[in-house]
């Protein structure tokens, strides 16, 4: 009997630190989710804003990337954290702060969400037209009927359970990350300089920090996948207790790394393809820089290439954010009173996702003012500033005070905000 007992001891033991120590197939699952959530049309765009800026402002952007999404990230991770076992981030802001302020945030998760569902809409219909229209040779249809095939489309897949759509967007990622690789390196031959022309003057102090103040935003909603923190800091509690701080960490970094790499590697090669004029053109063409490569070469493969990644990009992301904005939704819902059984709740908020999603979609409005204006901004209030106002406020997060990284992420998240009140003034 002692020496059964000592069997299952030590079985014990060397399994506590397996859990700490080796990477598994879990973890891996949940760094491509967090990729594959990130990852969408906000990357699409971004060589064109950023690029636009000119050589300085994207090499300082660069520079800044990782420890500006790391950083916050994590800092929103660990707010759901040290909540009770359980808690998603809406509840944990109700056990901190109180039923008002978790009403309040409810709110602001729901509305720093759904604006990207907006975003993914519009991009998605024309992405899927340009290739109807320029590869395929087929005049689309109108855009209030293509944009309701296309979002019905993807609602039909949310009926799949939200286990299902993150599993599946963490195989969508690994085609996805060959794909992106393998554009970056074909357009390597036809880099002509490109963004370099603007590479030889130094620009004035002022014209830099406007053009970095203004595409900061871009550059948070780009590489942004808040929507899925709060479930997979509640999944990492459970699976790992008192040490999922130091697992999320590691699959955090672990996510950002990857997205970084591959997001620049791609960002530089299309700004060092495109000239300024070309990005300016693609910006008034309201298309992603994969839509108007595959209108600039007349490469067969580049041209079928480009768009359907974007279709898969852009599709994968929308289902992520829709994960996170319907549970705003519901939350709401739920919040003012009204307790709808669940299937009524689940056809509401989707009845609700759809119209809106179809109305913006057909009216076409500017991606790029959208994110400057509604995504960017409004994120940043609550991916960077309230898990540091938590930082000093909250006893359950004491322990990560006096840290550098949270006045980097203060500046930040202020910065984003500043962004937003003057594009709204100006």
């Amino acid at each position: 009997m002692k020496d059964q007992a000592n069997s299952v001891d030590e079985r014990y033991v060397a399994a506590t630190p397996a859990t700490l120590t080796r990477w598994n197939r879990h973890d891996t699952t949940w760094m491509l989710g967090l990729f594959g959530t990130a990852i969408g049309a906000g990357t699409l765009f971004l060589p064109i804003n950023a690029g636009l800026g000119g050589f300085w402002p994207l090499l300082i952007l660069a520079v800044l990337a990782f420890p500006m999404t790391f950083y916050a990230h994590r800092g929103l991770t660990r707010f759901v954290l040290s909540g009770r076992e359980g808690a998603d981030i809406t509840e944990v802001v109700e056990e901190h702060f109180g039923i008002k302020a978790g009403a309040l945030i409810t709110l602001l998760y729901f509305f720093a969400i759904f604006p990207i569902l907006l975003i993914y809409s519009v991009a998605l219909t024309n992405t899927v037209g340009s290739f109807l229209e320029h590869q395929l040779h087929i005049m689309p249809p109108p855009r209030a009927v293509l944009s309701l095939v296309l979002i019905l489309g993807l609602l039909a897949v949310v009926r799949c359970g939200e286990q299902m759509i993150v599993k599946a967007m963490s195989l969508m990622v690994y085609p996805f990350i060959v794909a992106l690789l393998f554009l970056a390196v074909f357009l390597i031959p036809h880099w002509n300089g490109g963004i370099l022309a603007t590479a030889s003057t130094l620009p004035e102090p002022s014209a830099l920090l406007h053009t970095l103040w203004l595409a900061i935003p871009v550059m948070v909603f780009s590489f942004n996948h808040s929507p899925i923190i709060s479930a997979f800091a509640v999944d990492q509690k459970r699976r790992y207790g008192e040490h999922a701080e130091e697992r999320s960490s590691q699959i955090l970094s672990r996510a950002h790394a990857l997205m970084v790499v591959m997001v620049l590697f791609f960002v530089f090669s299309c700004v060092l393809t495109l000239s300024p004029v070309q990005l300016a053109e693609a910006k008034a063409q309201n298309l992603s820089v994969l839509s108007y490569l595959a209108n600039h070469f007349s490469n067969p493969t580049i041209e079928f290439a480009a768009p359907l990644i974007a279709f898969v990009a852009i599709s994968k992301s929308f289902l992520g954010h829709y994960i996170g904005a319907s549970e705003g939704l519901k939350g709401l819902i739920m919040k003012s009173g009204k307790r709808p059984a669940p299937k009524t709740l689940d056809r509401m908020t989707a009845a609700f996702m759809l119209v809106v999603c179809w109305i913006v979609a057909t009216l076409n409005p500017s991606i790029l003012v959208m994110i400057e204006t509604l995504g960017g901004p409004v994120i940043a209030a609550i991916l960077f500033l309230m898990p540091m106002y938590a930082i000093r406020k909250v006893p359950a997060m004491a322990r990560f005070r006096g840290q550098a990284s949270n006045v980097f992420v203060t500046a930040v998240g202020l910065v984003a905000i500043s962004a937003l009140i003057y594009s709204l003034t100006a």
